[in-house]
């Protein structure tokens, strides 16, 4: 109704509002912590040189030698007038966004084909074992999805690279594709591939979606469960309608309230990548960039990374608030509760 309408969007612009203030909270704060923190940049991109006045020279042309409000301004003016990022410390001659994009544009790839999979497998186990609740094949499921999740990525990813890698020889150890895409674009010539995905990518994705499945599963199985217990499905069944048609129309339906919050915040977690697959598996992803960029104190890179997460993050709750009225026509926003 119109109303609702009105007051989803009411909300929508009241949440709006906030964002400049968080952005400039969490930006400050990042600001302050990367720079008042131990460590100097100019001597970490040095390396082995040592010239005290040349040091001196690059923090004046750097504005590192200014009080610690004025350096910050000057940053956030290049940001909201000219878009500038900064430049990077430890790439030099290269800016910020020359770096970032393409790392977060390697992480999204891979990462995507990730979270599909995950989805994929782990809704369905979750319909599955509740479907089953009070045989053994519900526990079975869900607890052999907990085993593989209770095994840390860093020892999940040697493994895999022992295994696959080394033993058998059928997939790279580490690397990125350099002759085809991941999976966009067009099915590239020769050897390289496999289907639509690239042979270096299979390993981190395996890394990434098999203890991620058990999260989707054990959500899923107990909002499955809640809603089976509901009257209106028992009447649904009591008119005949299959047990497909049940489980799509009605139960998976009213499953997606709390589904989709996960999947919103999970396509947030497009842009973070994993420090450890990436670095493991050696793909030059967001992940290890920001790693690497807070061992070697690349500002304004820190700086990029963090506004970038947390403008992802507000945008994303944003999101799901909008995605739950569309979802369930009896949320609204806007009214005070009695």
């Amino acid at each position: 109704t119109r109303r609702a309408m009105e007051s989803t969007l009411s909300y929508i612009v009241r949440r709006l509002l906030w964002v400049p203030v968080i952005l400039f909270v969490v930006s400050f704060v990042t600001f302050a912590l990367a720079r008042l923190g131990p460590g100097d940049p100019v001597r970490v991109a040095a390396g082995q040189f040592r010239d005290p006045e040349a040091f001196e020279r690059v923090r004046q042309a750097r504005g590192l030698d200014k009080p610690l409000v004025e350096q910050y301004l000057i940053y956030m003016k290049g940001v909201l007038t000219r878009g500038d990022l900064g430049e990077s410390y430890r790439y030099r001659d290269r800016s910020v966004s020359e770096v970032i994009f393409p790392a977060v544009w390697r992480s999204m790839q891979f990462n995507a084909v990730a979270l599909v999979l995950t989805i994929s497998i782990g809704v369905p186990v979750g319909l599955f074992a509740a479907k089953r609740q009070g045989t053994w094949a519900d526990p079975a499921s869900i607890s052999t999805f907990l085993f593989l999740q209770s095994i840390q990525t860093i020892v999940t990813i040697p493994f895999l690279l022992l295994f696959l890698a080394l033993k058998l020889g059928v997939l790279p150890a580490s690397g990125w594709p350099q002759n085809c895409p991941l999976f966009l674009g067009f099915m590239p010539q020769g050897y390289g591939c496999i289907g639509v995905v690239s042979r270096e990518a299979v390993i981190p994705i395996m890394a990434m979606v098999i203890p991620a499945i058990a999260g989707w599963a054990r959500v899923t199985r107990a909002f499955t469960l809640d809603v089976l217990r509901e009257d209106y499905v028992r009447t649904a069944r009591a008119k005949g309608m299959s047990e497909f048609v049940v489980l799509r129309r009605h139960v998976l339906r009213n499953a997606l309230l709390p589904l989709s919050t996960m999947i919103t915040f999970a396509l947030v977690g497009l842009l973070e990548g994993s420090f450890f697959v990436e670095t493991l598996t050696g793909i030059p992803g967001i992940g290890r960039l920001a790693f690497e960029s807070i061992g070697g104190r690349d500002y304004d890179m820190i700086m990029a990374i963090t506004l970038m997460g947390a403008m992802a993050f507000v945008i994303a709750s944003i999101a799901i608030d909008v995605i739950y009225t569309l979802i369930d026509p009896r949320v609204r926003y806007g009214r005070r509760s009695s």
